[in-house]
């Protein structure tokens, strides 16, 4: 049976459970996978699940440097002239200065390394998530290898630079490229040959609906909770959230907010809430477990996204099959998941005045609470869970791009 590598270049980090989710599933579905990551997840596993992910996952990074000798060693003494190759193509594939090309050489012993690992599981094609340097190194190990691989594009960050000025070189190397949303499909295809326009295919992460824990009755009794999640960062829009729910609680004074994440911002975040006298209505939690932050969505009566930017956040997902009702910016793959009126209410990104009126329309409307909730429900279970989710990816890995 052929055996399918995965790579991250963090793996498992909080953030990025929906891998963990994906694997599993795949797995069901007879398909054997080894998992990879560049640097060792840190911190303590937040769960069982994660801690058993650890121990099966392989680090290209943390290893002594006779380690990265020996791989380098091994790659030249058995195919130098494949080696001498792919450091060509590690020092084409960066971009412009200095610093990057210093960066294209680790690259290069970084791939040696990786190549080692994948030969000694009997890996036969490689699989990356996120379109980064992760990407990179992947695509280096894979020529120095000579085998197929592929990557999954996520969110618009994969098409900033330094990393969007190196896709349509992923893209044109790539077995076939699977897109969380059509959104990133649309921005693959405006930096990438039109020829190679065909191997892109949308693939959804999906959700385990067993996970989910049984949410409580929304909007009762008019004293709604919010709730919100995310890195605490400028792209997320978390500061117009509170300025949003200042003007919301001046009519809703029971009104509560709670936030799920952490990041550069939560000092000052955390002082405008105190500014704008809502300090007592808004919990920061920090970084939760994934079985954590699945309770605090499920203990909220609406979930609330105000990014400037997402691709397919997974976290909607997850809110809608909680039978949340959702109000999100519409940007980016968003108005994929949420079709407004429908299962949630979509606002303008950065319209502050825009969210707070949503906030407090649907905070005001149990009916609609109910109505848009079940609705999402229905939609999320229906297109999401993990098992049909990965059915377009199975044909991809098993037998190569179209």
């Amino acid at each position: 049976m052929n055996r399918i590598a995965y790579l991250a270049s963090e793996y498992p980090a909080p953030s990025h459970t929906f891998i963990r989710r994906e694997i599993a599933a795949l797995r069901a579905a007879g398909l054997n996978i080894a998992v990879f990551t560049i640097r060792p997840a840190g911190g303590k596993p937040a769960s069982e699940l994660d801690r058993a992910a650890r121990a099966e996952t392989a680090a290209v990074l943390g290893r002594s440097p006779v380690a990265y000798l020996g791989a380098l060693l091994v790659a030249l003494a058995g195919r130098p002239a494949r080696s001498f190759g792919t450091l060509r193509l590690a020092l084409r594939h960066r971009a412009p200065g200095l610093k990057p090309m210093i960066w294209a050489l680790f690259h290069f012993v970084e791939a040696a390394m990786l190549a080692r690992l994948l030969r000694r599981a009997g890996a036969t094609r490689l699989h990356v998530h996120f379109a980064n340097s992760g990407a990179t190194v992947a695509l280096l190990a894979a020529n120095l290898l000579g085998i197929r691989w592929s990557m999954t594009l996520h969110g618009i960050s994969e098409t900033d630079y330094p990393a969007g000025l190196l896709l349509a070189d992923k893209v044109a190397r790539a077995d076939f490229v699977a897109c969380a949303s059509w959104f990133m499909r649309a921005q693959a295809m405006r930096v990438a040959d039109a020829e190679h326009w065909e191997r892109l295919h949308v693939v959804r992460c999906g959700i385990d609906p067993a996970a989910l824990p049984p949410p409580p009755p929304p909007c009762e009794d008019g004293r709604v909770r919010f709730a919100s999640v995310g890195r605490l960062s400028r792209e997320k829009g978390q500061r117009g959230l509170l300025e949003a729910f200042a003007a919301v609680r001046d009519r809703l004074p029971g009104a509560r907010l709670d936030l799920v994440g952490d990041g550069p911002l939560r000092a000052d975040l955390e002082a405008l809430a105190a500014a704008l006298g809502i300090g007592e209505a808004v919990r920061f939690h920090g970084a939760l477990p994934e079985a954590e932050t699945l309770a605090v969505i499920a203990g909220a009566d609406i979930f609330v996204l105000p990014s400037f930017m997402e691709g397919l956040p997974v976290v909607i997902i997850e809110a809608m099959a909680l039978g949340k009702p959702v109000i999100a910016s519409g940007v980016a793959g968003i108005p994929e998941l949420v079709r407004d009126g429908r299962n949630g209410v979509l606002v303008p990104p950065s319209h502050g005045a825009a969210l707070a009126e949503a906030m407090a329309r649907l905070a005001a409307d149990p009916t609609a609470c109910r109505r848009l909730g079940a609705a999402g429900q229905e939609d999320a279970l229906a297109d999401f869970a993990i098992e049909r989710a990965v059915r377009p990816l199975i044909p991809l890995l098993t037998e190569g791009a179209g």
